[in-house]
């Protein structure tokens, strides 16, 4: 199953693209949209759903997963970044996938054992769950997150990930044990 993840925002959405079976979860890509600060607010949000949908194009998932709004500092905040939402749930609707929404609580949680992890805790996680070079950006980071917790826990019990059992391991920053594949 090719899985799009997608952590949407007003100034940076990230996406992550993995492959994930029952056994293991692969890397396909990753990246991050960013509309031109200059135009006005519809032409930001149209070049947004391009972007979507572009990504959507080249890498045909079967589903897609979108991090769900948390409650932002302001309303106006909050406007901005329901319109970027809205505008990516469009693009999915009309690449004709099948969205799931889970929180950042749920993302987190499903991916360093911790749902309080840090974004760096998430960050290195996405990095060492994928076998990637370097840690990706922050927000694409987030996307991958997004779309592993979609895959399961079962599976990353499959690439080698014990969740920590004690909260105290979790005080002391210790959010997952990896244990070397067999």
């Amino acid at each position: 199953m090719r899985i799009l993840g997608i952590d949407p925002g007003s100034t940076a959405t990230g996406f992550g693209v993995v492959d994930a079976s029952s056994d293991r979860i692969v890397h396909v890509a990753h990246g991050t949209v960013r509309p031109r600060r200059e135009g006005s607010p519809a032409v930001r949000l149209q070049f947004l759903y391009a972007a979507i949908a572009e990504v959507i194009a080249e890498y045909r998932p079967d589903v897609a997963v979108v991090e769900q709004v948390f409650v932002a500092a302001s309303p106006r905040s909050a406007l901005v970044l329901g319109q970027a939402r809205g505008v990516v749930l469009a693009a999915l609707a009309a690449g004709d996938l099948g969205v799931t929404e889970y929180s950042a609580t749920q993302i987190k949680q499903g991916v360093t054992g911790s749902g309080r992890a840090g974004k760096r805790q998430v960050q290195l996680m996405v990095r060492r769950l994928l076998d990637l070079d370097r840690v990706p950006p922050s927000d694409a980071s987030d996307a991958l997150a997004a779309a592993i917790r979609h895959a399961g826990a079962s599976r990353l019990a499959a690439v080698g990930v014990a969740l920590p059992r004690r909260r105290r391991a979790a005080r002391r920053g210790l959010s997952v044990r990896v244990r070397p594949n067999p």
